[in-house]
C-alpha cells in the first residue's frame, strides 16, 4: 500500500491510531469451503456484493482464526466468516481468479474491547466481543463462543510446508464490509512466512449460535477443499471507502 496517501487519524478510547494500520506480527490459520452460491448469496444479499463463483454453482467461504501479537490495535483473537465475492463491477469466476477477489467479512467476533471499537467505528467491520478458547502450544485448535453460545470448533492439521520464496511474496487484499446500511472496502497488504497447506486438513464442529446456524444453511460441517496455516503474518491497511450502492 502507499505510503504516499494522505495520512488520516483516528481517536480510539483516547488513543490515536495513524492510517495505515499496521500488524507486525500474528499467527493465521484459515479453512476454505465450497458451498451452494445461491444460499450464500443470500445470506450477504444485504451488503449489495456479488459472491465469487469458484465453479458454476458453488461459492467460497473462508473460517479463519487470527491471533495477533503485535499490531497497531493490540494484542487479540480473531475469528473471521468470509464469503469470497466479486469487486463491484467485476465478473471473476473460476479457480485461477480467486486470488483477485475479495473477502466480504460476514462474521468477525474477537476478545478485545479496543480492536472491537476501531473496527466498527474506522472500516465499518461486524466486530462482537467473544470468547475464544485455544488449544496447544501452537494453537491449531481452538473454540469461539457468543453471549455463552458455541459459534464454531477447528481443529486442524499441519499441511505440507510452502517455501517462503512463493508465500512471502507481497499480496494486496480487498476485505468489504457492512454496517448501517454502508457498504465499505478495505485496501490491506500482507506477507505471510511459515506457511503450510493441504486439501482438507480441519475438522469443523459447529454450536448453537444463530452464527452456526448460518453455516449450517450453507451447508457445514463439510470437507475444506484447502486449508493453510502460516507461522507469522504482516499486514497493514488504511481507511475504508464506502461504496456507492
Amino acid at each position: 500500500m502507499a505510503d504516499t496517501a494522505p495520512v488520516s487519524r483516528h481517536v480510539i478510547a483516547g488513543t490515536e491510531l495513524t492510517m495505515p494500520v499496521r500488524v507486525r506480527r500474528a499467527r493465521q490459520r484459515t479453512a476454505m469451503f465450497a458451498v451452494d452460491a445461491g444460499a450464500a448469496q443470500a445470506m450477504i444479499d444485504y451488503s449489495g456484493l456479488r459472491v465469487f463463483r469458484l465453479r458454476p454453482g458453488k461459492a467460497v467461504v473462508v473460517l479463519m482464526l487470527m491471533h495477533y501479537t503485535d499490531s497497531d490495535l493490540g494484542q487479540y483473537f480473531e475469528y473471521g466468516t468470509n464469503v469470497m465475492v466479486n469487486p463491484p463491477g467485476q465478473t471473476l469466476s473460476g479457480p485461477r481468479r480467486l486470488a483477485e477477489a475479495g473477502a466480504f467479512i460476514h462474521h468477525l467476533p474477537v476478545d478485545q474491547d479496543f480492536t472491537l471499537e476501531a473496527g466498527r467505528t474506522i472500516w465499518g467491520y461486524p466486530k462482537v466481543r467473544a470468547a475464544f478458547a485455544v488449544r496447544g502450544a501452537d494453537e491449531m485448535a481452538f473454540n469461539v463462543s457468543h453471549d455463552g453460545r458455541l459459534i464454531a470448533d477447528l481443529e486442524f492439521r499441519p499441511g505440507v510446508p510452502v517455501p517462503n520464496a512463493v508465500a512471502g511474496k507481497p499480496t494486496v487484499y480487498r476485505t468489504y464490509s457492512h454496517t448501517d446500511g454502508v457498504t465499505r472496502e478495505t485496501l490491506g497488504d500482507s506477507r505471510a512466512t511459515g506457511v503450510r497447506m493441504r486439501p482438507g486438513g480441519v475438522r469443523l464442529r459447529l454450536g448453537d449460535h444463530p452464527y452456526a446456524d448460518e453455516l449450517r444453511a450453507l451447508g457445514l460441517p463439510k470437507r475444506a477443499f484447502l486449508s493453510q496455516t502460516a507461522d507469522n503474518v504482516e499486514m497493514s491497511f488504511g481507511d475504508a471507502q464506502e461504496i456507492p450502492q
